[in-house]
């Protein structure tokens, strides 16, 4: 069955997280990805753990997770034989999609004003730090960033954790995934654009932006009220957080009055109801801390499932606090796929996340494992740039690539 990408072809001069994972996003969407990877050593993540191995074979989760349906294609950008077959793959591509240190492609002529000269329907993203369109890139375009330092710089981890505790990271990679899914959202929007005006042009993704316009709620609380959203202050009139069971922990949202009064019923408490009776914009008599801890001490000898099931009957937004066992245990989760198994020829099969959304026509993925450095190089040279078996013998004996 086609995938609504069918017949776009991708370059990813990728590497690590961000840009990976955006091109993981077209392939699962029926894009030809062919994964540029530097000779001898391929993506950093390949070496990076956990491992799984077997029958001699090993090979890096991480980059299994982020790399499937894509081809391998090992290549010396250095070299000058090298630049000219890159030249050759972006001239047959509909995409780019890189992640290198900002510059580094333009020192060597295969930035992105070189490659749209060379093709004006190409769509080149790329994702930095900071951003790079000329025009936009400020002060720190040319600063380094992992996507620790965007959370820092976007007010994001100014608002995790406690008052008395230093400022906490998510989860790790956050920025890095969203900014590919940003990323690959921007791709579609001027392949879209390419369709009425018939040429590419530039995708500028930086993972400052992206996670400040993740943290919209900071921003808004500021512009509108002048309120700094600080960690351990809670901004909200009624309990939302993580409340301990007898057995585990739950997450509840009580977002506003009527809520608080179906709370207030569940657990037998009408006397509480007039503290959520404040009006529209006004705050209950007691305070969101007070709330919580009547809550958390109703809750305290309940089980985790009896509780969830109890206030969610009963209109109040409530969910287990699940670890990983729970999420590979849950039927939810079962039901909806979102575990793909992924059948790897050489260390067996393993599940990894599905990505969004589900479409009705095409609610099926594929599911080709990620690929081994250099497993199509021969192959794509053949096909799309005419090369013969001698001259990609020559090639690999001069090291400008690497075969399998």
């Amino acid at each position: 069955m086609e995938r609504p990408l069918t017949g776009i072809r991708v370059i990813g001069m990728e590497q690590y997280m961000a840009a990976p994972y955006c091109t993981m996003l077209l392939a699962d969407a029926g894009a030809e990805v062919i994964k540029v990877e530097r000779t001898g050593r391929g993506d950093a993540r390949r070496s990076m753990p956990p491992f799984v191995e077997k029958d001699g074979a090993r090979k890096a989760g991480g980059f299994m997770s982020y790399n499937r349906n894509k081809k391998s294609f090992a290549l010396d950008i250095q070299k000058p034989e090298g630049q000219e077959i890159y030249r050759g793959l972006v001239a047959a591509a509909d995409v780019v999609v890189e992640n290198a240190r900002p510059g580094a492609m333009d020192k060597l002529v295969l930035g992105p004003e070189a490659m749209r000269a060379l093709n004006p329907r190409l769509v080149y993203a790329a994702i930095s730090g900071f951003g790079r369109l000329p025009g936009h890139a400020g002060p720190y375009g040319n600063h380094p960033a992992f996507d620790i330092v965007a959370e820092a710089m976007s007010g994001i981890m100014n608002a995790v954790g406690f008052k008395d505790k230093p400022p906490s990271w998510t989860i790790y990679g956050m920025a890095d995934i969203y900014s590919g899914m940003c990323t690959a959202w921007g791709v579609m929007l001027t392949l879209y654009a390419r369709e009425r005006t018939g040429e590419g042009q530039m995708v500028d993704s930086a993972l400052f932006d992206n996670m400040l316009s993740l943290n919209e709620r900071m921003v808004t609380l500021y512009s509108v009220a002048g309120r700094p959203t600080n960690r351990g202050e809670p901004t909200l009139p009624y309990p939302r957080g993580a409340f301990l069971c007898r057995d585990g922990w739950v997450a509840i949202n009580i977002p506003d009055g009527l809520t608080w009064t179906k709370t207030c019923g569940v657990m037998g408490r009408d006397d509480l109801v007039d503290v959520g009776r404040a009006g529209p914009g006004g705050t209950p008599a007691m305070d969101a801390n007070e709330l919580a801890e009547i809550v958390a001490a109703w809750l305290a000898d309940m089980g985790r499932d009896e509780a969830v099931d109890t206030l969610n009957a009963a209109g109040v937004p409530t969910g287990p606090v699940y670890g990983a066992e729970d999420v590979f245990a849950d039927p939810q989760v079962a039901a909806r796929g979102m575990l793909m198994p992924i059948d790897d020829p050489d260390v067996g099969t393993y599940r990894f996340c599905r990505t969004p959304p589900h479409l009705s026509s095409n609610p099926e993925l594929p599911a080709r494992p990620a690929p081994n450095l250099g497993q199509h190089t021969a192959p794509l040279l053949r096909e799309l740039l005419g090369y013969d078996d001698a001259r990609i013998a020559e090639l690999a004996e001069a090291g400008v690539i690497q075969v399998r």
